[in-house]
């Protein structure tokens, strides 16, 4: 049966109205834009989704840098960078070291025909000496270096040596007694005796003392020194070591043992002026003595060896959490002169029995029981156990062995991490 196009138009009309009803749309849009709606949804739901992950990732990130910004930054661990010791009664006896050096001075005495003359004779005279300078200038007495006081009693033994021989002979010449003998020819035998001690044969004496003291302390180091000094490089690999001593020992000239392991030496005869000053104070009770010049020097010293070190390696150099430790036995010269500069301190209070350590011992004994090496005043020991007093709240750590360095070490890093220091 055929259907009048009215009656197809009547029934599209009423399907399609039923349809628009069904999807809550108009039924002319229903039939223009029904396709598009879906695909424009679709991309506006893709593109609201990718909106939304973007903000959700952009908030994302936003809130892991304010994180990120709130998390402090890590803590630089503080590095060993910078050791230096003391020698003299640190690493080795001061007491045997000094009296095997002054047998060699002997020896070479005898081999310069002086004769065989007593090994405390040299430091007998060293003492006279000082007391006749300091009579008439107590700041120049003061001031003498080891070297200086060594060589003018050196002199002072050659030239009695020779005085007397020359008197001995005169008196023989005229057939009587010395004591018979005029003031004139006495004091003509006193010139000729200077005359004749010549500068280069004191200073051959004084070279062979030198050798000698240093062969003497490689002979004696303490025993567990290179141990000591071989675990603190392990544990700090690149650590700068130096030494700084008011004697005239250098480790860099101990080539069997010490050499090796000490990259420079600083010692106080290296800078008179700084030196002088330092004794004209000590000699002085209306002024402190101030040691900051030598500790400057070897602070100096130990920085530019560790930049040179950062610069060989191709490295940055930072020493910002590096460390600065310095171990001796003296309360007054190593913990208190290093300290004011910067340095943390180890006294070496050492065992008596196992290291025999003399010269701390001195400012507890009076001027008959002093050590028979040392030649120090008692006035300057006086003044020096003031400032031992000064600088016992400098000390950081103390040890009784040389084994136990490394721990103390360890502890003195440790504490300025915790304490942020």
């Amino acid at each position: 049966m055929q259907l009048s196009f009215s009656h197809l138009l009547s029934s599209l009309v009423v399907s399609l109205g039923v349809l628009s009803s069904t999807n809550n749309f108009n039924s002319c849009e229903a039939f223009s834009v029904r396709v598009p709606s879906v695909r424009v949804s679709t991309v506006s739901t893709v593109q609201t989704s990718s909106t939304s992950t973007s903000t959700s990732l952009l908030s994302a990130t936003s809130t892991t840098d304010e994180s990120t910004s709130s998390i402090p930054a890590p803590k630089k661990h503080k590095r060993l960078t910078l050791l230096t010791f003391d020698l003299d009664d640190t690493l080795y006896p001061i007491a045997t070291i000094i009296n095997e050096a002054n047998d060699a001075f002997t020896r070479t005495m005898e081999r310069f025909g002086f004769g065989i003359i007593e090994t405390q004779q040299i430091v007998v005279a060293a003492r006279e000496i000082r007391e006749e300078i300091a009579k008439t200038d107590p700041e120049t007495a003061a001031c003498l270096t080891h070297t200086e006081i060594r060589r003018l009693a050196i002199r002072k033994e050659m030239e009695k040596i020779v005085y007397e021989r020359k008197l001995k002979s005169c008196a023989d010449d005229w057939a009587t007694q010395v004591s018979s003998l005029s003031p004139l020819v006495v004091q003509n035998a006193k010139t000729w005796a200077h005359t004749a001690v010549s500068a280069s044969v004191v200073e051959a004496v004084l070279n062979a003392w030198e050798m000698e003291r240093h062969h003497a302390a490689e002979r004696h180091l303490y025993p567990d020194v290179i141990d000591t000094l071989l675990q603190i490089k392990e544990e700090h690999p690149g650590v700068i070591i130096g030494a700084v001593t008011d004697g005239k020992a250098n480790p860099l000239l101990m080539t069997f043992t010490l050499a090796k392991h000490f990259d420079f030496c600083i010692n106080w005869e290296d800078d008179q002026a700084g030196r002088r000053k330092f004794f004209q104070d000590l000699s002085n009770v209306e002024e402190d003595a101030d040691l900051t010049w030598i500790y400057s020097a070897t602070k100096e010293r130990g920085e530019d060896l560790i930049r040179a070190s950062a610069t060989l390696k191709n490295q940055t150099f930072d020493n910002s959490d590096g460390v600065w430790v310095h171990i001796g036995d003296d309360l007054a010269l190593d913990v208190g002169g290093s300290a004011t500069v910067g340095a943390k301190t180890i006294l070496a209070e050492l065992d008596d029995k196992r290291y025999v350590q003399t010269a701390r011992h001195r400012f507890d004994l009076d001027e008959e029981k002093q050590p028979n090496w040392s030649s120090t005043p008692m006035k300057e020991l006086e003044r020096r156990r003031i400032m031992n007093e000064g600088a016992k709240d400098l000390v950081d750590k103390k040890v009784a062995f040389i084994s136990h360095i490394p721990e103390a070490i360890t502890s003195i890093l440790e504490e300025m991490e915790e304490t942020n220091e």
